[in-house]
């Protein structure tokens, strides 16, 4: 029974001093010094004294005992000093009791204040003692050592959070200051919280130096970087958090210098300086890794697809590859290139600029005039590309309407590009018949102004232009996967199964189609073996054209370059299975960083234009909701259904942008007609 004892409890950190008025067995009635009664579990009970006081008394003397009581405990707990207990006993491994230490402490004569006492210190102090089922028992030195560091860390934490926390302020209310010693960590901290709120590791610091500089909300620590100029107004936090820099280190750099100014050694090599080679790419691309060469006679057309040897440059396992490794592909975001390879390289002595002789892998075909393939062979080669065209100019050279004969015109660039096109025409549409789908919608490009604004344009990907240097890939990327295949070089396959179900594309707009089938598209797998790739309707594929921008391309390629100059393969299949764990989820990561900074941008666009209307087509309609795509931005979102509107899915609608927040991934719309 309790009834009468003398009973401490712990609340919030703090010892709570109580006589127990009556035990009911599973509570226990308390009254405390500050003349409340409470009802406690006996498990709560930390201190229960062995001596018990007459609760019949009047409650102030029950008051005026447990005052003193306490005060005579406070006093006590003073004259308890913990480490010269630990120094007696640590040695001993043993576990103590409460009197027993408060006879070590106090001597024998000892009575419950003196227990208490003991009791409260140990356990304010936490050192040297560690409390278990009523029982203390001392910590190793080693234990003890630990704790004493990171107190002294915690200590000296606080006070850098003190300071920051003060020259935070300052900043926050425009008051002139100079900056803290510990300026950089603070950064650290309010970047840490800003990247991954409640999720970072110092989350508990970092919360607190914000709440000391009168900011409760962590979001507010982005506003605080962009105000200190440490981010950009736009600074793309995916990017940060990927860990993927711009720049490269001293040693790459300096690698790459090296590379740079080697010569190539030619020796070995077809010499196809004499083909008539052409560039076809965006205005602003700098790293051509392919290009292409067409002769034609009267029976036959010879095509030559020239991709970069960067298999001859680079070395595996040299710096520049492990680095190429790391980041997986270069990255073409809005606001910023991020490049696979040094721009000293991949924009120098990899690219396949005009008028300079290169190494290349190059794919030369055959085709009949009528357009079937008759032959084809891979060539390690020495390329010199004689000229440079922009999608536009070759566009505009494939839509003249009066051509001549192509043959003996080896330099009539609107004649062999015609060639060329109608080659491409037919291999599309042998995919189309193997059951291909199409799938590509205008890709969305933000572009920069002058006057620091920015525009959104849709760049259509089926001009001609474009359709045939991406038929001209996925043929020479085809026959590569055939060849290794053919030839028994270990290599990373892209397979895709059939889709869970094919829609018809006549039956609804062209955008509800493309984003419903994909839907129901199987994921593309980069695997050791040549399946089928279902998307393109063909019966093996690979990634092999894009060597200085995809590091996975690279590897194919040495593959490849190895078995055409008489050498072993660099990899075997276990190799390559263990470099696609390694690059493989970093591939997903930069597609997600691109899909994303896309999607912010809209955002911010959309923002700006808040109350105006754009042509929407209904996805999904749910019981309160619509999802939709806005057909000017192909960004999907949800709205609100109004009541009783019937609209089926497929159907266009006109929606009105009332928010849009980029940082928040944030878009409110509503349905207008």
């Amino acid at each position: 029974m309790h009834q009468g004892k003398v009973i401490e409890y712990i609340d919030q950190g703090r010892f709570i001093c109580t006589i127990c008025l009556q035990d009911k067995g599973s509570s226990l009635h308390l009254l405390t010094s500050s003349n409340r009664e409470v009802n406690l579990s006996p498990k709560r009970a930390v201190i229960v004294s062995e001596s018990a006081v007459n609760v019949s008394k009047p409650r102030e003397d029950l008051l005026h005992r447990l005052r003193h009581m306490e005060e005579a405990r406070l006093s006590l707990v003073g004259q308890v000093n913990t480490k010269e207990l630990w120094e007696l006993v640590h040695d001993e491994k043993e576990s103590f009791g409460a009197r027993d230490f408060a006879q070590l402490a106090f001597g024998k004569d000892i009575t419950d204040d003196h227990m208490a006492a003991l009791v409260r210190s140990l356990f304010d102090d936490r050192v040297y003692f560690k409390m278990k089922d009523g029982l203390f028992l001392p910590n190793t030195p080693e234990k003890v050592e630990q704790i004493l560091v990171q107190r002294e860390e915690d200590a000296l934490r606080q006070q850098k959070i003190d300071t920051g926390s003060s020259w935070l302020k300052d900043k926050i209310e425009g008051r002139h200051c100079e900056d803290p010693a510990n300026k950089d960590e603070i950064i650290g901290l309010l970047i840490q919280m800003a990247l991954y709120g409640t999720y970072g590791d110092d989350t508990k610091y970092g919360k607190e130096l914000l709440t000391r500089a009168g900011i409760s909300d962590i979001k507010k620590s982005r506003d605080l970087l962009i105000d200190l100029g440490v981010w950009q107004e736009d600074e793309n936090l995916d990017l940060l958090r990927s860990g993927i820099g711009g720049g490269f280190s001293e040693n790459i750099t300096s690698e790459s210098a090296l590379v740079a100014g080697t010569e190539v050694d030619f020796c070995g090599r077809e010499d196809l300086r004499d083909l008539f080679v052409m560039t076809v790419d965006g205005p602003l691309t700098r790293d051509f890794d392919d290009s292409i060469s067409v002769e034609v006679t009267d029976d036959q057309i010879r095509l030559g697809i020239h991709i970069a040897d960067v298999a001859s440059i680079i070395a595996p396992e040299s710096l520049i590859d492990q680095e190429a490794a790391k980041r997986g592909s270069s990255l073409y975001l809005p606001e910023r290139q991020i490049p696979m390879i040094p721009h000293e390289l991949s924009q120098g002595a990899l690219s396949l600029m005009q008028d300079c002789d290169r190494p290349a892998i190059s794919l030369l075909a055959s085709f009949e005039r009528s357009g079937g393939l008759l032959d084809y062979r891979f060539a390690a080669s020495t390329i010199r590309v004689k000229k440079r065209l922009t999608y536009e100019e070759a566009d505009n050279m494939l839509s003249l309407q009066e051509v001549t004969s192509a043959a003996q015109h080896t330099q009539n660039i609107p004649i062999l590009l015609q060639e060329v096109f109608g080659i491409c025409k037919r291999l599309q549409q042998e995919r189309m018949n193997n059951d291909a789908m199409k799938l590509s919608l205008p890709e969305l490009q933000v572009v920069f102004n002058d006057n620091s604004t920015f525009s959104l344009v849709k760049e259509d990907q089926d001009t001609p232009s474009r359709m045939m240097i991406a038929e001209l890939m996925i043929l020479y990327n085809c026959l590569a996967a055939e060849f290794c295949r053919d030839n028994q070089i270990p290599a990373l396959y892209r397979t895709q199964a059939e889709p869970t179900e094919r829609l018809a594309d006549d039956e609804a707009d062209y955008i509800y189609y493309v984003f419903k089938q994909r839907r129901k598209l199987s994921p593309v797998r980069i695997e050791t073996t040549g399946l089928p790739h279902s998307g393109l309707g063909l019966k093996s594929y690979l990634h092999a054209t894009s060597p200085i921008r995809r590091y996975l391309d690279l590897v194919i390629q040495r593959q490849i370059r190895n078995l055409l100059l008489g050498q072993a393969p660099v990899y075997d299949q276990k190799r390559l299975e263990e470099i696609r764990v390694l690059v493989e989820p970093t591939i997903k990561d930069l597609q997600n960083i691109k899909r994303n900074s896309t999607r912010y941008w809209t955002l911010k666009y959309l923002d700006q234009r808040r109350g105006e209307r754009y042509p929407a087509i209904v996805l999904d309609e749910f019981k309160r909701k619509f999802r939709v795509v806005l057909k000017d931005f192909f960004l999907v979102a949800e709205i609100n259904k109004p009541n009783g509107l019937m609209v089926k899915p497929g159907e266009e609608i006109v929606v009105e942008v009332r928010k849009a927040d980029p940082w928040e991934d944030e878009l409110k719309m509503e349905y207008v007609g």
